[in-house]
C-alpha cells in the first residue's frame, strides 16, 4: 500500500475524505494499519476547531486499534505484526518534570492523539512507541476501541475511589461512559447505584450491573443516595455541572465525587457538605499505556464490552453527528473493513 484514506478536519466541522502517501515512521514511532477507531465526545477538540490553529488539517480520533506494519529507529519493545491500540494520551516524553517523577499522564509534552497529532479516522496512523497499548486476544477491534478511552477513564476513576468490596458506588449517567462504568463497578465487586433521568433506562441499568436505580427526575438524587447508606464514590459522567451539584450530599463520609464528564457550567457546592464528613470532588483523566493494558485484560477476563454502532470510514462525519446528538447506543466506532 503506497496510499491510504483519511478523514481530516479544518476549521469547525469541515470534514474532508482525502488520500495521503504512506510514509516511514520517524525515530521512536511505529506505523499502524488501523482496524477500528472509536468516535468519542473529546473529538470536539479537533472537529469544532478548539485547538491552536484550526486552519491546519488534523485527523481526529483517539480510540485507535490496529496492527504495526513498520518500526522507526530506536523502537525495540514492539514488533511488526503486533496488535496495538493508541488512546488519547499518545506518548510521554520521559524527560519533563512530571515524567521524571513518574507522572506520565501529566507529561508536559504529551501527544494528544487526534488533536495535536493525527488520529485514527484513517487507514494508517503513526504513533509514538511510549503511547502504545497491547491488545489482548479475544477482544475484537470494534470492542477494544472504546475501551481504550471510555473504558480506561471509568477504570482509572474506580481505582481512585479505593472503596471496599460491597461499598455503594454510584454511576451518574448511562451513556458512553456510564454504561461501561456500571459494568466495571459491578465486576469490581461494588454495590452499584445507577443515576439517570426517567424510568426508561432502569431495565438497561440493572442488566449492565446496577443493584439500585435512582431516577433523578423523580426526586433529589443526593437524598436517594443517603437513603441507600451514602455512596463511597460517585462517577459523574454526564456533561452537566448542574446535574452533578445535587449529588454531593449523597456521598458517605470520606466519599469522593469523581468528575469524568466535561461540562461548561460549574458544579456548585455548599461548603458544609465538604467539611462535615470530609467529602471531596476530584477529576480523573484516563491513564498510562500500561494502565490501559491492565484495563483491557480486566475487561476480557470479566466479560466487559461496550455497546457499539459501527460506521465505515467514509461516514465519519455522520458517526460524529450521531454521537454528538446523543443518538449512539452507546459508542460509535469506525470500522476500516466496512463499506
Amino acid at each position: 500500500m503506497s496510499e491510504y484514506r483519511a478523514v481530516q478536519v479544518t476549521g469547525s466541522r469541515n470534514f474532508e475524505l482525502v488520500t495521503r502517501e504512506v510514509e516511514p515512521p520517524p525515530a521512536g514511532h511505529v506505523r499502524i494499519r488501523v482496524e477500528a477507531c472509536g468516535v468519542c465526545h473529546s473529538d470536539v477538540l479537533a472537529v469544532e476547531g478548539l485547538r491552536a490553529d484550526p486552519a491546519v488539517p488534523v485527523v481526529p480520533g483517539h480510540e485507535v486499534v490496529g496492527v504495526i506494519d513498520a518500526l522507526g529507529d530506536g523502537v525495540s519493545a514492539w514488533q511488526v505484526g503486533d496488535r496495538v491500540g493508541v488512546g488519547y494520551l499518545g506518548g510521554h516524553c520521559g524527560e519533563c518534570g512530571p515524567c521524571r517523577r513518574g507522572d506520565f499522564v501529566n507529561c508536559e509534552n504529551q501527544h494528544q492523539t487526534g488533536t495535536t497529532n493525527d488520529g485514527g479516522y484513517a487507514e494508517v496512523i503513526t504513533a509514538k512507541s511510549t503511547g502504545l497499548v497491547g491488545i489482548p486476544e479475544g477482544l475484537s477491534a470494534v470492542d477494544a476501541a472504546p475501551l481504550l478511552c471510555a473504558g480506561l477513564t471509568v477504570y482509572s476513576a474506580l481505582r481512585q475511589a479505593d472503596s471496599r468490596p460491597g461499598a455503594l458506588v454510584a454511576v451518574q449517567g448511562i451513556g458512553g461512559l456510564g454504561h461501561l462504568g456500571l459494568q466495571y463497578a459491578d465486576k469490581l465487586g461494588y454495590r452499584v447505584a445507577a443515576i439517570a433521568r426517567g424510568e426508561e433506562k432502569r431495565a438497561l441499568a440493572l442488566r449492565l450491573g446496577a443493584d439500585e436505580y435512582v431516577d433523578s427526575a423523580a426526586g433529589d438524587p443526593g437524598q436517594a443516595l443517603r437513603q441507600l447508606g451514602g455512596a463511597t464514590a460517585i462517577l459523574a459522567t454526564a456533561s452537566s455541572g448542574a446535574s452533578m451539584t445535587p449529588l454531593v450530599p449523597g456521598l458517605a463520609p470520606r466519599g469522593k465525587m469523581i468528575v469524568l464528564g466535561a461540562a461548561t457550567d460549574p458544579i456548585e457546592v455548599a461548603t458544609p457538605d465538604l467539611i462535615f464528613g470530609g467529602r471531596s470532588i476530584t477529576g480523573s483523566l484516563t491513564g498510562t499505556s500500561i494502565d490501559n493494558e491492565d484495563n483491557l485484560d480486566f475487561a476480557v477476563r470479566r466479560g466487559i464490552r461496550p455497546m457499539t454502532e459501527v460506521f465505515p470510514l467514509a461516514e465519519a462525519p455522520r458517526a460524529y453527528e450521531h454521537m454528538m446528538f446523543g443518538r449512539a447506543r452507546f459508542r460509535a466506532v469506525l470500522d476500516m473493513t466496512a463499506g
